[in-house]
């Protein structure tokens, strides 16, 4: 499923900045390379530090197939990308995640569960070429 691109809100000039150029899909985000971030933040109207972490969500929602939040969370969790998702242990990650969910979100949102994470796993090392066991 093909997720708009609506980046979180603190990523607002960031966004505009990106679709003054054209860009406009997680896909787009994520096949951009370092010198074409730098260019995009060179006028000031963008982050390049903030690019380069929205260029690793899309890479995440793009090649393993995750949404955006679930991405985000996994930024936050030191995963940028899906080959760091591929080789991540489960259990830790699921430990690690768990306790970054509840600083964040409390209990409003259902927590990350082990076959959550296998899944993520799973998906990253197909789309990486790795065997998904």
């Amino acid at each position: 499923m093909a997720h708009p691109f609506q980046p979180a809100a603190h990523m607002r000039r960031e966004q505009q900045r990106l679709r003054r150029d054209g860009i406009e899909s997680w896909d787009a985000v994520a096949g951009l390379d370092d010198g074409q971030l730098r260019q995009l933040a060179a006028s000031g109207e963008a982050s390049e530090a903030k690019l380069v972490r929205l260029r690793g969500q899309a890479r995440l929602v793009s090649a393993v197939g995750l949404a955006p939040e679930e991405a985000a969370l996994l930024l936050h969790g030191g995963i940028a990308s899906p080959a760091g998702l591929a080789t991540a242990d489960p259990q830790q990650l699921l430990l690690q995640l768990g306790r970054l969910q509840r600083r964040l979100t409390g209990a409003a949102v259902p927590p990350v569960d082990l076959p959550l994470v296998l899944g993520w796993i799973r998906r990253a090392r197909q789309a990486s070429g790795r065997s998904p066991n």
